[in-house]
């Protein structure tokens, strides 16, 4: 079946069929002859012929940092709403939190047949950078911030700041803070420096007896709660990088014994399902994910449509749930 077939059949011009499969301007009479007649042949469209002809192959290359992660699963679902709105299709790339892996993907796409690529970003190095800007393609990240790059990130420092002042306003002073690889801008050093900047307004100087470092996992977290309670046993609260890390430390807290709020308080940073559904409650900063990957989409069809990348930086808020382990 050709589009000649197609106009034939539709009683109409094969500018008109065109027009219609572009998503271009088609009166709404030959467009519903279209429509009918494409449903009862079946008729798809070749997308080789589609690339060739437009110069764009309405795909997009999506490169996460895990696929088994909730919030890069709101972002993933963020991004493909607005694509799929726009009759794109996603393009899923899985590094298991390898930065080469990163780099390859994106020397993929740069070969590759996509119109663009989004990066849900966590370590960016110099050699990111360099390969961002031979894309040859626009790009747009999430969940970092880079200059010189379209970015939609989250307010870390300011996240991680109001959660460890709740900890202060409920009388604690002796807070740890289990946190990730500084590497990591925004929940590595920006979380850590949030919570820095907490005791600095309160008049305080952070300790660096009570800071430990996990990776992203409960096990990670448990594991570092173990060592921070070990150099720190009358510990008073434990603010955490993230809602798992802080799901590992209520896990070691309770082997041995310490009652949450009532002997340490608690909290992290994702307002995950699991921070619901755990008891007590946990206190933790709500991000808007699928927000982030929303707005990176349209970010990302603007600069295609309109052939013109601004750089935007779009910094998303936050919003401090108390839960019930402050």
């Amino acid at each position: 079946m050709t589009i000649a077939e197609i106009a034939q059949r539709a009683g109409v011009s094969k500018a008109a069929v065109s027009r219609y499969l572009n998503n271009g301007y088609v009166s709404s009479e030959k467009r519903e002859a279209i429509r009918r007649v494409i449903e009862e042949t079946g008729y798809v469209p070749s997308q080789q012929a589609q690339t060739l002809r437009t110069g764009k192959s309405r795909m997009i290359g999506v490169i996460v940092p895990r696929i088994d992660s909730e919030s890069i699963s709101r972002v993933v679902a963020g991004i493909s709403q607005v694509l799929e709105a726009q009759a794109y299709r996603l393009l899923l790339a899985n590094t298991d939190n390898r930065i080469e892996k990163e780099l390859e993907y994106l020397e993929v796409f740069r070969g590759g047949n996509v119109d663009g690529v989004i990066l849900v970003a966590t370590m960016l190095s110099a050699a990111h950078r360099k390969a961002l800007a031979a894309l040859g393609v626009p790009a747009v990240l999430v969940g970092q911030q880079m200059d010189g790059i379209s970015c939609v990130y989250h307010d870390d420092r300011g996240a991680a700041r109001a959660v460890t002042e709740l900890l202060l306003q409920k009388g604690c002073r002796r807070i740890g803070y289990i946190g990730v690889t500084p590497r990591d801008r925004a929940a590595g050093s920006a979380r850590r420096a949030g919570y820095q900047d907490a005791f600095h307004a309160a008049g305080m100087e952070p300790d660096s007896v009570l800071m430990e470092q996990s990776d992203f996992s409960i096990d990670g977290g448990s594991s570092a709660a173990e060592r921070l309670l070990a150099r720190v046993p009358d510990i008073e609260g434990i603010f955490c990088a993230t809602d798992s890390i802080a799901i590992g430390a209520k896990k070691q807290l309770e082997m041995l014994g310490k009652r949450i709020p009532e002997d340490v308080a608690l909290a992290g940073i994702g307002h995950s399902r699991m921070s619901e559904l755990v008891r007590p409650r946990l206190a933790t900063a709500h991000y808007y994910y699928q927000s982030s990957g929303e707005e990176a989409a349209r970010d990302l069809l603007e600069i295609i449509e309109q052939g013109v990348d601004r750089k935007k930086q779009l910094m998303l808020g936050f919003e401090v749930f108390p839960g019930e382990s402050v």
